[in-house]
C-alpha cells in the first residue's frame, strides 16, 4: 500500500515539476557542509539549505527570502561534529544529495524533498509548505507550515508528555503548548525508524492541524426539540432556588476571563450543571470531541457514558472522546458537570473526520519562526533515531546514583522538625530512602523569591541539611521557583537590572497566598538574569548544602488559567524577542542557568534538576521532568503510562510522576471504609509502577504519602510497597548500569514496545505496557479491585514470569493473575540481571556480592557499569565495565575482563549465579542457594551451566 502512495506522491511532484507554471528551475551552490538552493519565484519558498550533519542526519531550512541561513538555535548543542563524506549531483531538474546512509532527492522547481535510504527506498516525502508573514510585538516573522506524506500504517511517538492516554499519535492532533501536566517537546519518532526534530519555539500543532470548532458549527437541537442550541440547566444545592435554564450553543468557559459568562447571580460550585440535546453532523466518520474541564465531568454520546472524570478545579485537564457518526443522523449529547469549586473551567469543541485529501499526511504548524527549520534523523531502530536526537541536542547527563533511589515528598513539610522526623521514621522502620524533598513555602509568607528559609519554622536549615547528610545519609532537594514578590529585596535587585517580566505587576494580579501578593517571574532567556538567579540560589541554598533543585511552574506558569494571549503578554518581551516566538523554550533556558551555574561553582558534584516542563535539549542540563499536578484517580494513573513512554521516546530519558497522584478528591482527605480501601489500593498500584519508572518519587497533597501514613505494617498495601522499594534497591546494579548506558550509548530506560519489538505490528498502539531496560516487561494494574489483567507478550521473544520463573511463549495475549501485592512483570528470554545487596540508601554498601539471574533460551548480554556515582570524572574516562555474555548453544556464561578503572573501584567481588531455563522454573529469591559461586578479580571467567 505504501508503495502505491509513494508512486502517487512522486508522480504528483513530477507533474508539478513539468507544469508550465513551473517552467523556471532553481540553481544550487555547494557549501562546506551541504548545499544552498535558490528556487524560482513560483515555488513555495525562495531558498533552501540542506546541511549534512552526519550520515543519518540532514538539516533542512526553507526560507521566504533568498537567504536560508540556519537561524540561531537554543535546542541544538554546540558540540563540534566530525566531518562527513557526502556528494551532490544534478540530474535535470532534480538534485541528489548522498551520504553513506541517505539520499535526499530535491526538486529544483518546487523545493519538494524525498528522503530515501542508501538503497533508494523511500522513507518520507516532504510535501507542501507555507511561510506567511506575521507581526508580533513589532517583530516580523512567519507563520510556518510543513506537510509530510506518510505511510498509512505508520505510528508516531514522542512530542513530549500529554495526558490524553494516546500512545500512537497518527491521525490525531498534538498541541505543543507548555502547561501544567502538558509538556511540549518538538521531536517525533516514526515506527518507520526516522525522527523529525522541529527547531522552533512557538506554539506548534503536529499531526492533524485543523482548528477544533465550537459546537455551534454543528446543527444543534435542544432537549425539547428546538433547533439551534443545547439546553443548559444550572442547578443549585439550595432546594428553594429554581434552576437556571437557558439555551447555549457554545460551551466555552476555558479561562479566568470566561468566569463572567455564567448566569448572573449563579454561584459556581453551588450545584451540578448539565447540557442536554443532540446534534447533527454533515459528515460520516470519526468525530473527536475535546473537553477542557475542572471538577467532576460525565459525557454521554448517543446514550453511552464515554467519560467519567475528575480534575482539581484550579488545574483543568483535557478529555479527548472519539465517536464514529453517520452524516445527517442525530446523535444525543449530555454533559454533566460538577465544578467542585467556586472557580472552575469547562469547554467543549469538536473536529470532524479527516478529509480524504489530507489523509496520510503529517503536518507541523508553528505560530512564528524565521524559517521552516527541522532535522531529519534516520536510524535502523528507534534507539538509533533517539541517538541522532542527542547527537544534535546533547548527551543525557549522568544522574547521580542516589537519584535512582526513593525520593519522599509531600505538599508540604512545613517545618524543619517535620523533615527530620520523617527521615528518622524511615530509618527506624528500615524503609530504603535516598532523598527528602522540601516543597514550596519554606520562606516567610510575603517573601516568595527571597530563597531564604523562614527562621521560625526552619531555625537552623544548614544544621538540618547537615543532619540529613551525616546522621541519616539522606540527600536534600528543594523547590525553587522563578517567581518574585513585588517589593522584596531580590525583586528590587532583579528589577533594577531589567531581569523581570513586568506586565503581571502592572496589571495588578495577585496570587493565592494569604491576602494575595503581586508577583512576576524573571526572564530566563537573559543570560545575565540566569547568572543572577543562580547566584541567588547559591548564596542562600546551595552554600547551605542543598543537593538538588526542584524547578516548579517552569512553563512558565506566571498566573494560572490565563488565556494564551494573556500568557504571552505577561512574559513579553523576552530578552531574545517576542514571547510568541520563544514561548515554549522557557524551561530549557531556566534549567540551563542552574546547570551551568552549579557546574561552574562546584565542578566536582553532579547537578540534578527536576522541572515541571521541558523542551528539546533539556537532557544535557542534568534535568528530569515530572508529569505535573495530576489527579489522584485511576484514570490519571492509567494516563501516566503512555505519557511517560512518549516522553522517553522524545529523547529525554529521565521522567517521573507523583506516585499516588498529586491532587486529591475530598472523599479521600479523611477517608474511611470503602474510600480508605480504594485510596490504599490506588497508592499501592501506583507505587508498583513507580518502582519501575526512571525515577522513583512519591509526592502529593494530603493525605500524607509516606508508606507508614498510607497503611499499617500488617496491611497488604504496606507490605507491597516495602517489597517493591527493596526490589528497586536490589536492582541498583542493573539500573545504574542503564544510567551509564544512557550517557555513553544514548540508551533509554523507559522503553515503548516499539523500541525492542519494532517488527511486531501488534505493539504499535499498546499504551499500558513497556520495557524497563532490556529485560523487564512492565504491566501496571490501573483498575480498582482488579485481581488479574490482560497483557500482550511481544513476538520475537519468549518470557519468564519474574516471581515464579514460569516460561511462556511470546506473540500472544494472555490474562494473568495480578493480586493486590504484585504487579505482573515478565523477563525477556536471553536476559542477565544483576542484583545487589539489600540497601537502606544507595551509597550504604558497594555491590561486592552480586546475584546474577541468567534467563536462558537465547544468547544474552549485559554490561555492568560503575563509576564514582556523584562526580563528573566519568567524562574523563574514569569508569569501568564488566560484560556478561551467555551463549545458549554452548550453555556458557562468560564474565569478561574488566575494562576501565576509577578511584574506589572494587578489585575483587563475588558473583552468585542462578540459572533459569524453560525446563526449570526458578522464583526470584535472594536467599536461594546459587547454582554457582564465582570469585572475580578482573580477568575473564567462563562458567558452564
Amino acid at each position: 500500500m505504501f508503495k502505491k502512495i509513494i508512486f502517487i506522491a512522486c508522480s504528483f511532484y513530477v507533474l508539478i515539476g513539468n507544469s508550465s507554471s513551473y517552467a523556471q528551475m532553481g540553481t544550487y551552490k555547494r557549501l562546506a557542509t551541504g548545499v544552498s538552493i535558490d528556487l524560482p519565484a513560483e515555488a513555495e519558498c525562495e531558498s533552501m539549505r540542506l546541511e549534512v550533519i552526519s550520515d543519518n542526519i540532514i538539516h533542512i531550512v526553507a526560507a521566504a527570502t533568498d537567504n536560508a541561513a540556519s537561524p540561531a538555535s537554543l535546542m541544538i548543542s554546540n558540540e563540534k561534529m566530525p566531518a562527513v563524506k557526502w556528494d551532490v549531483k544534478q540530474m535535470g531538474d532534480r538534485l541528489f544529495l548522498h551520504t553513506a546512509a541517505l539520499v535526499v532527492d530535491v526538486s529544483l522547481k518546487t523545493g519538494a524533498l524525498v528522503f530515501k535510504d542508501a538503497s533508494g527506498k523511500v522513507i518520507l516525502l516532504n510535501g507542501k509548505k507555507s511561510l506567511k508573514p506575521v507581526l508580533f510585538d513589532g517583530e516580523s516573522s512567519y507563520a510556518i507550515k510543513q506537510v509530510f506524506q506518510i505511510a498509512p500504517d505508520e505510528a508516531f511517538y514522542g512530542l513530549g508528555q500529554h495526558q490524553n492516554g494516546i500512545m500512537n499519535y497518527n491521525g490525531t492532533q498534538v498541541e505543543l503548548l507548555q502547561n501544567n501536566t502538558e509538556v511540549a517537546v518538538p521531536f517525533l519518532v516514526s515506527s518507520n525508524n526516522y525522527g523529525i526534530l522541529w527547531d522552533n519555539y512557538s506554539i506548534t500543532k503536529v499531526g492533524d492541524v485543523r482548528d477544533y470548532l465550537p459546537l455551534s458549527s454543528l446543527k444543534l437541537i435542544s432537549k425539547d426539540g428546538a433547533g439551534g442550541w443545547l439546553t443548559a440547566t444550572y442547578n443549585s444545592k439550595n432546594t428553594e432556588s429554581n434552576p437556571v435554564v437557558r439555551p447555549e450553543s457554545v460551551i466555552d468557559y476555558s479561562y479566568l476571563k470566561d468566569q463572567t459568562k455564567f448566569p448572573e447571580g449563579y454561584i459556581l460550585g453551588s450545584g451540578i450543571i448539565t447540557w442536554e440535546g443532540s446534534f447533527i453532523s454533515p459528515y460520516s466518520g470519526l468525530h473527536s470531541f475535546l473537553t477542557k474541564y475542572g471538577g467532576y465531568l460525565k459525557i454521554w454520546l448517543d446514550g453511552k457514558l464515554v467519560a467519567d472524570k475528575w480534575r482539581q478545579a484550579w488545574n483543568p485537564g483535557t478529555e479527548l472522546t472519539s465517536i464514529s457518526l453517520i452524516k445527517d443522523k442525530p446523535c444525543s449529547l449530555k454533559i454533566e458537570w460538577n465544578p467542585d469549586g467556586k472557580e472552575s473551567y469547562i469547554s467543549m469543541n469538536w473536529l470532524g473526520p479527516v478529509p480524504e485529501k489530507d489523509k496520510n499526511q503529517l503536518t507541523f504548524q508553528s505560530e512564528a519562526g524565521d524559517a521552516i527549520n527541522y532535522y531529519f534523523v534516520y536510524g535502523k531502530n528507534a534507539d538509533e533515531v533517539i541517538s541522532g536526537y542527542r547527537t544534535l541536542t546533547g548527551k543525557a547527563s549522568m544522574m547521580p546514583k542516589w537519584a535512582m533511589g526513593l525520593w519522599q515528598s509531600r505538599e508540604r513539610y512545613k517545618t524543619q522538625n517535620e523533615i527530620l522526623n520523617t527521615v528518622k521514621e524511615f530509618r527506624d522502620r528500615k524503609i530504603p530512602l535516598d532523598n527528602i524533598v522540601l516543597d514550596w513555602s519554606y520562606w516567610k509568607e510575603d517573601q516568595w523569591g527571597s530563597q531564604q528559609f523562614d527562621e521560625l519554622r526552619f531555625p537552623d536549615a544548614e544544621g538540618m541539611i547537615k543532619d540529613l547528610h551525616e546522621k541519616y545519609n539522606t540527600r536534600f532537594m528543594i523547590s525553587v521557583w522563578a517567581k518574585f514578590y513585588e517589593g522584596i529585596d531580590t525583586y528590587k535587585e532583579f528589577d533594577k537590572n531589567g531581569w523581570l517580566y513586568k506586565r503581571n505587576i502592572i496589571d495588578g494580579r495577585r496570587d493565592w497566598i494569604g491576602k494575595g501578593y503581586r508577583n512576576t517571574f524573571y526572564d530566563a532567556y537573559n543570560p545575565k538574569a540566569r547568572d543572577g538567579f543562580w547566584n541567588l540560589l547559591n548564596k542562600h541554598l546551595y552554600s547551605k548544602g542543598v543537593d538538588a533543585w526542584w524547578m516548579d511552574a517552569s512553563e512558565p506558569d506566571i498566573h494560572s488559567n490565563l488565556d494564551i494571549a494573556s500568557r504571552k503578554e505577561i512574559m513579553n518581551p523576552t530578552y531574545l524577542g517576542s514571547s510568541t516566538k520563544y514561548f515554549n523554550a522557557f524551561p530549557l533556558q531556566n534549567a540551563k542557568g542552574i546547570y551551568e551555574g552549579q557546574r561552574a561553582t562546584n565542578p566536582n558534584e553532579r547537578v540534578f534538576i527536576l522541572t515541571r516542563s521541558a523542551y528539546a535539549g533539556l537532557q544535557r542540563y542534568a534535568a528530569a521532568t515530572w508529569s505535573g499536578d495530576i489527579g489522584a484517580r485511576w484514570e490519571d494513573f492509567k494516563a501516566q503510562i503512555p505519557a511517560g513512554i512518549n516522553f522517553s521516546l522524545s529523547g529525554i530519558p529521565y521522567w517521573t510522576t507523583d506516585i499516588g497522584g498529586f491532587a486529591v478528591e475530598k472523599r479521600y482527605e479523611n477517608a474511611k471504609g470503602a474510600d480508605l480501601d480504594e485510596w490504599r489500593e490506588l497508592q499501592t498500584r501506583w507505587y508498583q509502577f513507580g518502582a519501575f519508572s526512571p525515577l522513583f518519587r512519591v509526592h502529593g497533597q494530603f493525605p500524607y504519602r509516606e508508606i507508614y501514613n498510607i497503611a499499617p505494617e500488617e496491611h497488604p498495601a504496606y507490605r507491597s510497597m516495602m517489597y517493591y522499594n527493596k526490589l528497586r534497591y536490589r536492582l541498583m546494579p542493573y539500573i545504574y548500569s542503564l544510567v551509564g548506558k544512557t550517557y555513553h550509548d544514548d540508551y533509554t530506560l523507559m522503553r515503548g514496545l516499539i523500541m525492542d519489538f519494532g517488527k511486531d505490528e501488534k505493539v504499535k498502539n499498546i499504551a499500558d505496557q513497556y520495557m524497563f531496560g532490556p529485560s523487564f516487561l512492565i504491566n501496571p494494574v490501573y483498575t480498582y479491585g482488579a485481581k488479574n489483567r490482560e497483557l500482550y507478550l511481544p513476538a520475537g521473544a519468549n518470557w519468564y514470569d519474574l516471581y515464579t520463573g514460569k516460561y511462556l511463549n511470546g506473540g500472544r495475549k494472555i490474562t494473568v493473575d495480578a493480586p493486590y501485592e504484585r504487579m505482573p512483570v515478565y523477563v525477556k528470554e536471553g536476559s542477565i540481571i544483576p542484583y545487589g545487596p539489600e540497601l537502606q540508601y544507595t551509597s550504604q554498601k558497594k555491590a561486592d556480592t552480586i546475584i546474577l539471574y541468567v534467563y536462558t533460551g537465547k544468547d544474552a548480554k549485559f554490561d555492568l557499569y560503575e563509576d564514582e556515582d556523584t562526580n563528573y570524572n566519568y567524562e574523563k574516562g574514569l569508569h569501568s565495565k564488566i560484560t556478561f555474555g551467555y551463549n545458549e548453544k554452548l550453555k556458557t556464561l562468560s564474565i569478561g575482563k574488566r575494562m576501565g578503572t576509577f578511584p574506589g573501584m572494587l578489585n575483587e567481588r563475588t558473583f552468585k549465579i542462578v540459572w533459569v531455563s524453560p525446563e526449570s522454573d526458578k522464583a526470584l529469591d535472594f536467599t536461594v542457594k546459587p547454582d554457582v559461586i564465582s570469585t572475580y578479580k578482573g580477568d575473564e571467567i567462563k562458567i558452564r551451566m
